[in-house]
């Protein structure tokens, strides 16, 4: 049993090491999406209080505005997509697809400012920065960037089920392992941070198999298509079948006008619930008498991802009847991806899959640094260790403390970026990017206890200094206080505190001494005394 014990060890070593800066980011990114709505709320500061939903007479009127909006904007699209904020959000967003001519095949796009708006909480069109908010972090956990997406999953889905695999042999490995929970000994080198590294495994060990299972089960048709080829001509056929959507109508080009959009609504809420709120819009062929308005309800009190859709005449507004069930395999996954990215979730459980999240995040980065910390002690010379050990560790130091420093330059930028910027979001991430690429090339220049230091302080520092940037310009903390706007509130207190604690580690390491450096000099103390006969 002792060897395969052993066994489980060094691959629960290797299969942490050699995915483990990736699944950092992936960790680090999808932990902050718990917050995606709060984020995006914080980085569209030009949407006021008044827009976050209080009541369904807030919904309707901001959908009845982004309906006019989207009327004098673009009367003549072949779609129009309506989002209204949920109890978390603010802002509706209106999104339009224009009409291809014959032949023509017009491909999909991100919303930007050529083919979006936002309206606010009084029903009006606003101005409002150009920015992917948090929905950029929760897209970066799965697609990554700068790589086809298809790429990207296929990468996740490996680093995945190594975190899997990771976990159970992490499991197997530490026998004592409850108990070691209750143990932290600090100042003890390469023990502390392997008590760091149980505890915080142990922590959430529950949400980390959760998590790290759903995820995979995400993508499990792009991972394991077997089951529906077996089933299937194809997969095209495979996903006619089992995610169904509403037939397609053909354009009629007999101008009509929608019915009013108010009746629907009411008629919605109707067949959800009272409780129950629209959570999307789909209008095709707007104006022509093909018309279909298809309704998605909100899923804040949903586990299941499915949306429960309604389809409605356009032009008359007689509800025509619901999109297809999948079946029980499509409700059992989309369960799954309910309760993996906790959508449903009141505050109280978002903040502990939140916490849950970041313990998973340095879980991951102790198991970094503990592989560099265990084999220092090891190494014939730990003042020149050899090249594989200086990569891990200087990759460590740019991942670590690098990814974060990059993130909080997103966030700078999308305060310090022209508002008017063509292609803003771009230069936001853009941002983000080139930070981490200079944090990984200073980890490369610098020591490797002085780029922890440098970087951790600089990262804490402008986590720190951003909303006191925002107070300058009057659009701070004291003016949250003042339109009791609670969500930005809390986002610049938690800014504060993840800045406090980043510059308190980076203290930290400051004084940290290393137990090999305090061994040699003991040992050179005690050479000179047998020098001098002492």
């Amino acid at each position: 049993m002792k060897g395969f014990r052993q066994s489980q060890s060094a691959l629960h070593t290797w299969t942490g090491l050699v995915v483990g800066w990736v699944l950092f980011l992936i960790f680090l990114a999808g932990t902050l999406s718990f917050w995606r709505e709060e984020i995006s709320r914080w980085m569209r500061p030009e949407l006021s209080v008044t827009s976050e939903i209080g009541d369904v007479a807030d919904q309707d009127r901001m959908i009845e505005g982004a309906m006019a909006a989207l009327a004098r904007q673009a009367p003549d699209a072949t779609s129009w997509a309506i989002t209204p904020p949920g109890p978390r959000g603010a802002g509706t967003q209106a999104v339009w697809t224009e009409r291809a001519r014959p032949g023509e095949r017009i491909p999909f796009r991100w919303p930007d400012a050529t083919n979006s708006l936002w309206v606010d909480g009084d029903g009006k069109v606003v101005a409002v920065r150009e920015t992917r908010g948090g929905d950029f972090f929760y897209r970066l956990h799965f697609d990554l960037h700068y790589m086809p997406a298809l790429w990207a999953r296929w990468l996740v889905g490996f680093c995945s089920m190594f975190m899997l695999v990771a976990i159970v042999t992490g499991i197997i490995t530490h026998k004592k392992i409850f108990r070691d929970f209750f143990t932290f000994r600090p100042g003890k080198g390469q023990r502390s941070w392997l008590d760091g590294h149980n505890a915080t495994a142990v922590l959430a060990l529950p949400f980390h198999l959760m998590i790290t299972y759903t995820g995979l089960v995400t993508l499990m048709t792009l991972y394991m298509p077997w089951g529906f080829l077996a089933n299937f001509e194809n997969t095209a056929a495979a996903f006619a079948a089992t995610q169904p959507n509403v037939p397609a109508v053909k354009y009629a080009a007999i101008p009509t006008p929608l019915a009013p959009i108010g009746p629907m609504l009411e008629e919605a809420r109707r067949q959800w619930g009272e409780d129950s709120m629209v959570g999307s819009i789909r209008i095709s062929n707007p104006g022509d008498a093909s018309a279909r308005v298809q309704m998605g309800r909100a899923l804040h009190h949903h586990i299941r991802d499915d949306g429960n859709q309604l389809l409605f005449d356009g032009t008359t507004g007689a509800l025509l009847g619901r999109a297809p069930d999948g079946g029980a395999g499509v409700a059992t996954r989309d369960a799954m991806v309910g309760i993996h990215a906790g959508r449903f979730a009141p505050v109280t459980i978002r903040w502990l899959y939140f916490l849950s999240g970041l313990a998973g995040t340095v879980m991951v980065a102790t198991g970094l640094v503990m592989w560099t910390a265990k084999r220092r002690e090891k190494l014939p010379d730990p003042a020149r260790p050899h090249f594989g050990f200086r990569l891990v560790e200087r990759l460590n130091v740019g991942t670590v403390a690098g990814l974060p420093l990059g993130m909080i330059a997103l966030l700078w930028a999308n305060r310090l970026l022209p508002v008017g910027m063509e292609g803003r979001w771009h230069g936001e991430v853009n941002m983000m990017f080139i930070v981490w690429g200079l944090a990984l090339v200073h980890a490369f220049l610098r020591p490797p206890k002085r780029g922890w230091v440098e970087q951790f302080t600089l990262a804490g520092a402008l986590l720190v200094l951003l909303p006191l940037f925002d107070q300058a310009t009057g659009n701070g903390i004291v003016q949250h206080i003042a339109r009791g706007d609670g969500t930005r509130i809390w986002t610049d207190v938690t800014l504060l505190a993840l800045g406090l604690s980043l510059l308190a580690t980076a203290i930290k390491i400051h004084r940290h001494k290393p137990r090999v450096a305090a061994n040699k000099r003991r040992s050179s103390r005690e050479a000179a005394m047998a020098a001098t006969g002492r």
